[in-house]
């Protein structure tokens, strides 16, 4: 049985990753230009110097500064979504499918997913500071690319597993009516 606690917990990630989300989306709007079009994304998956040079170029001083600042929430963001979505996986694993080894190991595996997104993210974010320090490296675009290129896959498909979990759940609540 999951507690009434863990049901707080998760209650408290979602509220926590809505606030985060929707600062992280005001920053991002100071972002977006003809360069740099899905504004930190478009930083994100940088897979060239050149572009990540002229991403910065194209964004004036309050820009950066609004980056800079996204990219220090997101370490924030990146403990509340893996955080949220891993306890949820959990929850709904202990749920649905604990009579079941293979499915149930499954799941939690793609706990173990969600939170080697989240720390791809901090290295992203990491390399992603130091492009915005004037530290105009190849190796730091690179490293960026290609940690977000994983954390979006990952993230991805445990969100997936997330809905899908949660759908079968919902079915098997209203068709046990």
């Amino acid at each position: 049985m999951i507690k009434f606690k863990t049901y707080n917990l998760l209650l408290f990630l979602f509220i926590g990753l809505l606030l985060v989300m929707s600062a992280l989306k005001d920053f991002d709007n100071t972002l977006k230009n003809d360069t740099c079009p899905n504004g930190i994304i478009s930083f994100e998956l940088a897979k060239d110097l050149n572009i990540s040079k002229s991403i910065i170029n194209s964004w004036n001083t309050t820009a950066k500064i609004n980056a800079a600042l996204s990219l220090g929430i997101d370490f924030l963001f990146l403990i509340l979504y893996s955080g949220f979505i891993g306890l949820a996986i959990y929850i709904l694993n202990k749920k649905l499918w604990q009579q079941q080894k293979f499915v149930y190991q499954t799941g939690k595996l793609f706990i173990v997913l969600i939170f080697t997104a989240a720390f791809l993210d901090a290295i992203e974010n990491i390399a992603l500071i130091q492009l915005l320090k004037s530290h105009l490296e190849q190796s730091w675009t690179s490293i960026a690319f290609y940690t977000a290129t994983v954390k979006f896959i990952l993230v991805g498909v445990s969100s997936l597993y997330l809905i899908g979990n949660f759908g079968y759940y919902l079915y098997k609540k209203i068709t046990s009516f």
